[in-house]
């Protein structure tokens, strides 16, 4: 990213360079700071390359992107962050919460790091659920999952 433009919470339109965005492990200044910008649009710089290797490597990651994450139901995507030593998506599954439902809310049997909606979940059901799997991987692993999804 060399350039994104934003807007702040008092309205004022502003463009932050790459280097003023500080970036880190899924971490910039939207993340520290979520309240206080709105993202409009980013400037991306790529590197030209063979366009049948590019094709060739997008199809690959589709493919595996659709065997393994649920794209069938809607989702946030990955709603917690990876915590150091361990994956989230794994810890779940460990707790026995793979397919576990809270109304129309449910850890997807696909990839247990996605909340999934069933077709008829409630904001309430989503946040019961997440709710009760950082509760239950705690007492369970002594681990702390952190929403990598924020809710507003």
């Amino acid at each position: 990213i060399k350039q994104c433009h934003h807007m702040t919470s008092d309205g004022k339109l502003e463009s932050f360079t790459s280097k003023k965005l500080a970036f880190g492990y899924r971490q910039s200044i939207y993340s520290l700071f979520p309240s206080e910008y709105c993202i409009l649009s980013i400037t991306v710089s790529l590197a030209p390359g063979n366009p049948k290797e590019i094709k060739c490597k997008m199809d690959e990651l589709y493919s595996r992107r659709v065997s393994k994450q649920p794209l069938e139901y809607p989702s946030a995507g990955s709603m917690f962050k990876r915590p150091q030593g361990a994956f989230a998506g794994a810890l779940i599954e460990q707790c026995g919460l793979k397919g576990y439902q809270i109304g129309g809310a449910a850890v997807s049997t696909k990839h247990s790091g996605f909340v999934i909606n069933r077709g008829n979940a409630t904001c309430e059901d989503v946040r019961a659920l997440i709710a009760h799997i950082q509760k239950t991987v705690f007492e369970h692993t002594g681990y702390q999952l952190e929403c990598e999804v924020k809710q507003i």
